[in-house]
């Protein structure tokens, strides 16, 4: 057995934990009213200075990295899955960073990460 692979689950495991301390505290901060966690649109009404969160942009790029990473081990993160769906949520009906954060939070309390937002629909 190589040595590099019995490392890997480990690492795995360690990149794992990092995004999730991260994902939690910019959550957090989310849920209190700070945007650009789940996008980096720019939103008109914002000085300059309050678009930026550069811990947010990291994240999403761990977030996207980490992904591919899995991947390639044939595994998926449900924590990283999630977040990645939730930046892709664009339009009219999207319910605003801050309570999508506090949703969010809510389903990781709750141990739903991973698992169906909406009950399926039937086919009729």
């Amino acid at each position: 057995m190589d040595p590099h692979d019995e490392s890997a689950p480990e690492q795995l495991d360690a990149l794992s934990r990092v995004f999730s301390d991260q994902l939690q505290a910019c959550l957090e901060e989310c849920a209190h009213g700070r945007r650009g966690l789940f996008s980096d649109v720019a939103l008109v009404e914002d000085e300059e200075s309050e678009r930026a969160w550069p811990e947010a942009a990291r994240l999403r790029e761990l977030a996207l990295a980490l992904q591919n990473i899995f991947a390639q081990q044939e595994q998926r993160n449900a924590l990283c899955d999630e977040f990645l769906d939730l930046c892709s949520m664009h339009g009219e009906s999207h319910p605003g960073e801050p309570r999508l954060a506090r949703m969010f939070l809510a389903r990781i309390e709750r141990g739903q990460v991973g698992t169906p937002t909406e009950e399926p629909r039937k086919p009729w």
